[in-house]
């Protein structure tokens, strides 16, 4: 039709104020338009299950690396005005409720509800996947390992306070395989149940919330008590119950178990506090394009036995991302080392480095093959 504007193009520009009912109008249109493709595009989503055939559960139709791909065409394509961020969040949504029709995933996070894992299950798996609270991250591998969950979320390490050890510790006796990461920007707030701060007299917080509040806490709260707990939303859950208990936490904490914010912003020490999780499950799924490969690696104790590890990765040229060391549990002064690496275990370039390194390795133990987060 002349003149007609073009899907995702900008709207028309008329001289003079622009009429409000007729804006409403093309929104209105457009809402249909909207609603119309995305029940096309679950339809389809549906024949992509007829196509596989019939399979045992949801985890079976669920493909983490076509995710990471569409997610990422999604930001290729985006001219504003909506950020990235604002978009990957509709498509994610859009595709969490397309694979649901099938069956929603079990997802294991460390609970109870309310905690920064919960927020991270939500932002790489969206809110038609069902989530499964565990008590422990010990736990979440459990219930994985079992069956009972299909995915687990767990953290990994947080931007300035380092490794959650606990996590890396699982891999060590773990066959679960790592599927995914997440990084998620965390913002602390302190929360109690009148708002004040003169009425705290013990605060509950995980200690790696305690860890990255530690200035704020110095220089406003030094005499407070502080309890540590397994999570922030067990604090809030424990804070809930007095006026003179605060507890550390997002947001979402908040909402949950009724506290107010004691501050208006954050007490984070760090800006850009940023904390990533890993998704766990039961295989390796094939390449995205854009992907991260985790490794543990037991070295033989023998002078620059780690340079004979890292050596066959520069050769190859793949750039290593991290790199972190941990007592193996095997045997006295015995250590793994836990290295990310840039690319998929199936690139040649990856393969090659493996096979060169298992001369110089004791064991060698790939962790996972997965996209990395999607910004």
């Amino acid at each position: 039709m002349a003149g007609a504007k073009k899907a995702g193009g900008k709207p028309p520009e008329k001289a003079g104020k622009p009429d409000l009912g007729e804006v409403r109008a093309r929104i209105d249109a457009i809402d249909r338009q909207i609603q119309a493709l995305i029940a096309e595009r679950a339809g389809f989503a549906l024949q992509v299950g007829k196509a596989k055939g019939k399979l045992a559960a949801a985890i079976d139709y669920y493909r983490p690396e076509r995710e990471a791909q569409v997610l990422r065409m999604v930001v290729d394509r985006n001219e504003g005005p909506l950020s990235d961020e604002v978009l990957v969040h509709v498509f994610r949504e859009i595709m969490s409720a397309c694979l649901a029709q099938q069956e929603p995933l079990k997802i294991g996070y460390l609970g109870p509800e309310g905690t920064f894992s919960q927020q991270a299950v939500l932002r790489h798996f969206g809110r038609s996947a069902h989530g499964l609270p565990m008590a422990s991250i010990e736990e979440v591998f459990q219930e994985v390992e079992a069956g009972n969950a299909d995915f687990g979320v767990v953290p990994v390490e947080n931007s300035g306070q380092g490794t959650i050890q606990v996590t890396l510790d699982m891999f060590l006796t773990s066959s679960l395989k790592i599927c995914g990461e997440v990084e998620l920007r965390v913002h602390q707030y302190l929360l109690s149940r009148s708002g004040r701060i003169e009425d705290i007299e013990r605060i509950y917080a995980h200690p790696q919330s305690f860890a990255q509040t530690a200035g704020w806490l110095r220089a406003n709260l030094a005499g407070v008590e502080k309890v540590p707990v397994s999570s922030n939303a067990e604090g809030a859950r424990r804070a809930r119950n007095a006026d003179d208990a605060a507890a550390i936490g997002g947001e979402s904490a908040g909402h949950v178990y009724g506290l107010k914010k004691v501050t208006t912003r954050s007490i984070e020490d760090d800006a850009d506090n940023t904390t990533r999780f890993l998704v766990i499950g039961r295989r390796i799924f094939p390449t995205s394009g854009h992907d991260r490969t985790s490794v543990l690696v037991f070295i033989r104790d023998k002078p620059g036995a780690l340079f004979d590890v890292l050596s066959p990765f520069a050769r190859h040229g793949i750039s290593m991302n991290r790199i972190e060391s941990r007592p193996s549990h095997q045997a006295k002064w015995e250590y793994g080392f836990f290295i990310d690496l840039a690319g998929h275990v199936e690139d040649a370039a990856m393969k090659a480095a493996l096979a060169e390194l298992e001369a110089h390795a004791a064991q060698i133990k790939v962790l996972g093959s997965y996209p990395v987060a999607v910004p």
